[in-house]
């Protein structure tokens, strides 16, 4: 049952690898870079400040709490422990992958950019207005980032689906210790 389950994982990883061409390549490599969206994030940071104003500092702390506690749980915990291997160092399939911009560690479950992005998607928007409806759209961009780690081969579907719900789970449970504590702090 288990070998059926990983082998039905590796068709699906290498048929979502296995569209690439050279223009995709240097998307998806821009995608997954993470100093990419420095500009995002910035935009983030003067929008709690300029726009959303309340609480601005309490709201920046929760966000990065959120995110730093989404990459501690995936690189500092799930990754040692599960010790699996990732789809470009994985010995039955690594010469099939399709890898752009190199491999990375040797281990990928769970992925850490899921998680960061899903936990930071989240954490803003918990904390912005109800009229910020282009908040959302941190969800799809979320996905976006997560897929790209599919496309330059350094992760299998579930290891984004893990990190996806770590991500979140870390931000509820920021959030509901924060709003426990002290309810109008992030409203």
């Amino acid at each position: 049952m288990i070998e059926t389950i990983r082998y039905a994982e590796y068709e699906w990883f290498l048929w979502l690898n296995s569209f690439h061409s050279p223009f995709w390549d240097t998307v998806m490599y821009w995608v997954t870079y993470r100093l990419t969206w420095i500009p995002l994030y910035i935009y983030i940071i003067y929008y709690i400040f300029v726009v959303i104003r309340k609480n601005a500092w309490y709201k920046l702390i929760f966000v990065l709490i959120s995110v730093g506690l989404a990459d501690r749980v995936t690189s500092g915990l799930m990754k040692p422990y599960f010790q699996r291997f990732r789809p470009c160092h994985d010995p039955a399939i690594e010469n099939l992958v399709h890898v752009v911009g190199g491999c990375g560690g040797q281990y990928g479950f769970a992925s850490s950019h899921a998680a960061n992005t899903f936990a930071f998607a989240l954490a803003f928007t918990l904390i912005s207005r109800r009229q910020t409806k282009w908040k959302y759209f941190l969800f799809l961009w979320a996905i976006l980032v997560s897929y790209s780690r599919i496309y330059v081969g350094v992760h299998y579907p579930t290891d984004l689906m893990a990190g996806a719900i770590a991500g979140l789970l870390s931000t509820y449970v920021i959030y509901f210790s924060i709003t426990q504590f002290n309810q109008s702090l992030l409203t």
